[in-house]
């Protein structure tokens, strides 16, 4: 089997799981938050940067890396762990995701989707066999299966015909997986915001015991309640001996109430995403350190990090490179935030070790400004 998942302990206090999933590549201690290394590369930061921070697994995007360089040539190369030089795990996203957000025109049937690429227009197609043939030559540890990304807002009638559609897609995305010995293929439990179809999702996807599960179509608008209510619903349904993954999500909020349902893994752009605008995670909440009042603020970022950015340079000095335009200003708030959320990671295992996830995410709630309810960011 290409991956393992053991279960070393439920948080007494609030039902969290501390775990470790077993791959190729190495092992991941969970809950996790992946960096996203969206075309090979965590944007500014490079693979030693990442290990320095223990990331334990990246993710790369299947939809980005097919338009360029190629799966083929990452193939040659000897694969995406050799040709990124990354020796540790990473994950693949099918790539629906994208054709559905990124791409203007395109056109779904049983078969695939046709669509036009962002970059040059080109019109390219993608289908369940197809996805697998791209994910196969990039060697992932971990690949997901093509699936449709309902839009937010959606009706029962549409996401029901679309949530059927990706389990008849799932199905041909197992018989299409050619390593499955050494790259797990992990299903997306959709159902949009409906819990009678998220429901019927976990229903037909687990009954073909695939190696994990991921729950898709969540964090792309609705309120943070509605979220937390459909992972109520959705997560008791997963198997226990089996990772959980939640996808696109990053914020420290959503980080630490995911873990209190149950979710193992979870993944997003947005702190190198904000990192570029001179937004970055602190202890006390959100600090943007490209805003006038820091222009001769001479301490760290937070005072309480340990990070590179934060044990060698100060507020001023950041403000000033980003609003120099200087890319080093960028490595730096990225390095920070990245920091930050896996060192909150770490702190959630601990807590879970420690039978108290609830106090520790009352604490951090309290001290970072924010009440249950809140977006966070």
């Amino acid at each position: 089997m290409a991956i393992k998942y053991e279960f070393i302990k439920q948080c007494k206090q609030s039902g969290a799981r501390l775990g470790r999933i077993h791959t190729p590549h190495g092992v991941i201690e969970t809950p996790a938050f992946m960096p996203v290394g969206t075309q090979a590369t965590v944007k500014t930061m490079s693979p030693e940067e990442l290990k320095t921070m223990d990331a334990h697994i990246i993710l790369s995007n299947t939809y980005h890396l097919f338009l360029r360089p190629g799966h083929k040539l990452v193939e040659q190369a000897g694969g995406l762990h050799k040709f990124m030089n990354w020796d540790r795990p990473i994950l693949t996203d099918s790539g629906g995701f994208q054709v559905f957000s990124l791409s203007e025109m395109r056109k779904i049937s049983e078969e695939g989707v046709e669509f036009r690429s962002h970059l040059n227009g080109d019109k390219l197609f993608l289908s369940p066999e197809k996805a697998m043939e791209i994910q196969n030559s990039l060697g992932s540890d971990i690949m997901m299966a093509f699936d449709e990304c309902p839009p937010a807002g959606a009706d029962h009638g549409y996401v029901k015909q679309s949530l059927e559609r990706t389990t008849r897609w799932a199905e041909r995305c197992l018989a299409s997986h050619s390593r499955a010995s050494d790259q797990a293929l992990f299903a997306i439990v959709q159902g949009g915001m409906f819990a009678d179809l998220r429901k019927q999702s976990a229903h037909e996807l687990t009954s073909m015991d695939f190696p994990g599960y991921a729950i898709g179509g969540l964090s792309v608008g609705e309120p943070k309640p509605v979220m937390y209510d459909m992972l109520d619903h959705t997560v008791p349904l997963l198997p226990s001996d089996k990772p959980r993954y939640l996808m696109g999500v990053g914020s420290p909020d959503a980080l630490l109430e995911g873990s209190i349902r149950g979710i193992d893994m979870f993944d997003c752009v947005l702190p190198t995403r904000i990192a570029r605008n001179g937004t970055t995670m602190t202890s006390q909440g959100r600090l943007v350190v490209r805003n006038a009042k820091y222009a001769e603020d001479f301490g760290p970022l937070d005072p309480e990090c340990s990070c590179y950015t934060c044990t060698h340079y100060s507020r001023a000095y950041i403000r000033h490179l980003i609003k120099a335009d200087e890319s080093f200003g960028i490595r730096l708030t990225t390095i920070h935030n990245l920091h930050f959320l896996l060192q909150l990671m770490r702190d959630v295992r601990q807590a879970i070790a420690d039978d108290c996830l609830l106090d520790f995410r009352d604490a951090f709630f309290s001290k970072y400004g924010l009440d249950h309810n809140e977006k966070g960011f």
